[in-house]
């Protein structure tokens, strides 16, 4: 409950609200920035025309009820737009209030989540047990890719049908890239966001029962969690900055929860910001942790990973306190990194091609 709100503080796309079951049947959707304060400064330092956040693609889904993997509610239309995403943020409503209705007529976060989590768990064994019907006759061919498909999936089929969700099983990389082929719901990460009252702003994750449920559950799983008031996060979108940040003040808040939840969520989904600042422009650009230079050099342009030369590297801290590019050059604090070159979170830099 409470997510097409916090997904219009998030957006500010204007996502239908309302307080009945169901209101959102088609996905809204809205590419976010990613705050980072980083990208603040180098514009500040290199004073372009422009300045380009790295951004995340939210997307407002219709809510899901027991028995969807029958069709129950918008089960057929919530699953087949789940399997679109990289990741999943289940907002779970942690408050009680007489003018919101819930679905099952209770407040009880814990059975909200593992409603959510059974139907994606029966998703998925229908998945495998039809893929699994479907190559069985391609096995009598004695096909080794095939043999060590039906393997895996005999394999992981017993530990999804005693609730164990594909992430949090120990697969190698081979196991992994024949089980991503499936989409299968439970591989997603996820991240839960315990959405509260506007009265418990403040208070102790531990004072507020229905968060620690949250918590623990999360915790459980090997899942992250963070709290969030989606009701505030509205509120706040509609003042002025200078009224905002007063009121934020006032509520001992730091940054926004929409903050929070944006920076969360690109981590969540393993990526990393590098920086490029020539002009006229500066710009984060986002790459998977692991990602080699010219794969991310082919990012900005396919030319630059076709033609890839080198790459002139400087971390972001190291490149503020130089002043410039320049300055840090002439100092020998930008090194030159060749192809195999993994590219770290907070890199400037100018790569070299030759096309």
């Amino acid at each position: 409950m409470g997510k097409s709100t916090l997904f219009n503080a998030i957006s500010s796309a204007g996502a239908e609200i309302s307080n009945y079951p169901f209101c959102t049947i088609e996905p809204n959707r809205a590419t976010v920035p990613v705050p980072d304060n980083r990208l603040e400064n180098l514009e500040k330092m290199v004073k372009p025309e422009r300045a380009l956040p790295a951004v995340v693609e939210f997307v407002d889904i219709a809510g899901l009820v027991k028995g969807a993997h029958k069709g129950e509610g918008l089960g057929n239309k919530f699953l087949a737009h789940i399997r679109e995403v990289d990741a999943l943020v289940h907002v779970v409503r942690c408050f009680g209030d007489e003018d919101i209705s819930h679905i099952s007529g209770r407040i009880n976060p814990v059975s909200d989540i593992e409603i959510v989590d059974m139907e994606l768990i029966f998703a998925d064994i229908e998945r495998i047990e039809n893929r699994m019907e479907k190559i069985r006759r391609q096995a009598k061919s004695g096909d080794r890719d095939i043999l060590k498909e039906i393997e895996v999936l005999k394999r992981i089929k017993p530990e999804i049908e005693g609730g164990k969700p594909v992430r949090n099983m120990e697969l190698s990389g081979e196991e992994k890239k024949i089980i991503k082929s499936l989409s299968l719901l439970t591989c997603k990460p996820v991240l839960y966001a315990a959405n509260i009252s506007e009265d418990d702003i403040g208070k102790d994750e531990e004072d507020i029962m229905e968060v620690k449920q949250v918590k623990d559950y999360a915790e459980k799983e090997g899942s992250r969690m963070l709290v969030i008031s989606a009701k505030i996060e509205e509120e706040l979108l509609q003042l002025e900055e200078e009224e905002r940040l007063q009121f934020m003040r006032e509520l001992g808040l730091s940054d926004t929860g929409m903050d929070r939840l944006v920076t969360a969520s690109y981590d969540l989904l393993n990526l990393i910001s590098f920086f490029t600042i020539k002009l006229p422009e500066v710009r984060a650009w986002t790459v998977k942790k692991g990602t080699i230079a010219p794969q991310a050099a082919g990012k900005i342009h396919t030319d630059f990973e076709k033609g890839f030369i080198c790459a002139e590297v400087i971390d972001y801290s190291t490149l503020i306190n130089s002043g410039s590019f320049h300055a840090a050059k002439e100092k020998g604090m930008v090194r030159q990194e060749g192809k195999e070159y993994p590219v770290k979170d907070g890199d400037v830099i100018l790569f070299k091609f030759n096309v």
